[in-house]
C-alpha cells in the first residue's frame, strides 16, 4: 500500500469518527429525537362541525386516523398536518368528507421528515352508514364505541385494527401492514393483504369470510360465521375455536394449516409444502393425500367430508 494511499485513508476515517462524534452529540442534546430533526414544519388545526351526517369517507395520502368517541356529543376533527399537506373538512351529501388538500411544489419534496400527520375525529359513540377510509401511508384504528351499516378501509403502507361492527360487509385491504378485529359482529369479512398478518378475534359474522394473504400469518380464534375461504402462498393458517356453519377453504403454497377445536359441514384443506393438523368436534370422513409425508386420521364412516392434500409434509387429525 502506498503512502498517499494510507494517508488518504486516515483522513477518511477520521472524516468519519468527527461525523459519528458529532452526530452522537447532537442526537444526545436532542434527547435522540429525531423528530426534532425534521425540515417540514408542522401545525394543529381543529375543524367543528354542527352539520349532521350519516356516512364518512376519509381520503388522505400520510396520516393515522384514530376514532375518539365525543364526550359531549360534539363533532370535530383535529388535524395535525404539514403547512403545505392539509386537509378539508365539510358535509357533502349526508356525508363527513376529509380530504388531502395538496399545496405543496416539487422543491417542497425534498425535505428530511420523521413526524407522521395524525387526523383525530371525534364523533358521538352512534350508529352510522358506510365508512370509508382510503389511505396511502399510515395506521387506522376504529374502536369498539362505534357500529356502521358497512366498513371498507383500503391502506398502502400501514396497520388496521378494526373493533368497530358493521351491519354489512366489512372489507379491509392492505398492502404492507397487519389487520386486526376483535369483539366484532358483521355480516361478512373480506380481509386482504400482501405483507402482513391477519389476526381476528372473538368475532361474529352472519355471512362469509373471505382472507387472502401473500405473506404472512393468518390467526382466527373464537370465530363463527357461514363459510371461510382463505388463500395464501407464504405464511401459515392457524384456526382455534373456529366454526363454519357449511364449508371451510384453505390453501397454502408454503406454510402449515393448523386448526384445533374447529368445525365446519365440510373441510377442504390444501398446502404444498407444509403440516396439516388439527382437532375437529365432530366426525368427518377424510379423503386424504401426501406425496411425502406421514398420514394419520380416523377411520371415521360416518359425518362430512375433510378433503386433505398436500406435496409435501404430514396430516395429523383427532375428533375430540
Amino acid at each position: 500500500m502506498s503512502k498517499k494511499l494510507k494517508i488518504w485513508l486516515i483522513i477518511g476515517a477520521s472524516l468519519i469518527l468527527i461525523g459519528a462524534i458529532i452526530f452522537l452529540g447532537a442526537m444526545t442534546m436532542l434527547k435522540w429525537d429525531f423528530s426534532k430533526l425534521s425540515t417540514v414544519k408542522f401545525e394543529t388545526n381543529k375543524y367543528e362541525l354542527s352539520e349532521k351526517f350519516k356516512d364518512i369517507s376519509i381520503s388522505t395520502k400520510t396520516a393515522d386516523i384514530h376514532f375518539v368517541p365525543s364526550e359531549d356529543s360534539r363533532i370535530s376533527v383535529v388535524c395535525y398536518e404539514e403547512t403545505k399537506v392539509k386537509h378539508s373538512v365539510s358535509v357533502k351529501e349526508n356525508a363527513l368528507v376529509i380530504e388531502t388538500v395538496d399545496t405543496r411544489k416539487w422543491y417542497d419534496y425534498i425535505n428530511i421528515n420523521f413526524v407522521t400527520p395524525k387526523i383525530t375525529v371525534n364523533i358521538p359513540a352512534e350508529k352510522y352508514g358506510k365508512l370509508l377510509i382510503s389511505n396511502s401511508t399510515g395506521n387506522a384504528e376504529v374502536p369498539k364505541d362505534f357500529t356502521f351499516e358497512e366498513i371498507e378501509i383500503s391502506e398502502s403502507t400501514g396497520d388496521v385494527n378494526c373493533y368497530a361492527s358493521a351491519l354489512g360487509e366489512i372489507k379491509i385491504k392492505t398492502s404492507t401492514g397487519n389487520i386486526k378485529l376483535k369483539d366484532v359482529s358483521s355480516g361478512g369479512l373480506k380481509l386482504t393483504v400482501s405483507t402482513g398478518d391477519i389476526i381476528a378475534e372473538n368475532s361474529i359474522c352472519n355471512g362469509n369470510v373471505i382472507l387472502n394473504s401473500t405473506t404472512g400469518d393468518t390467526t382466527l380464534s373464537n370465530l363463527e360465521c357461514e363459510n371461510i375461504e382463505s388463500n395464501g402462498s407464504t405464511g401459515n393458517l392457524i384456526l382455534n375455536n373456529v366454526i363454519a356453519e357449511n364449508k371451510l377453504s384453505a390453501k397454502r403454497s408454503t406454510g402449515d394449516i393448523n386448526i384445533e377445536k374447529c368445525d365446519a359441514s365440510e373441510l377442504f384443506l390444501k398446502t404444498s409444502t407444509g403440516n396439516v393438523k388439527g382437532s375437529l368436534l365432530s366426525d368427518k370422513i377424510f379423503f386424504t393425500e401426501s406425496s411425502t409425508g406421514d398420514i394419520n386420521v380416523p377411520k371415521s364412516t360416518t359425518g362430512g367430508k375433510c378433503e386433505v392434500t398436500t406435496s409435501t409434509g404430514n396430516i395429523t387429525f383427532t375428533i375430540i
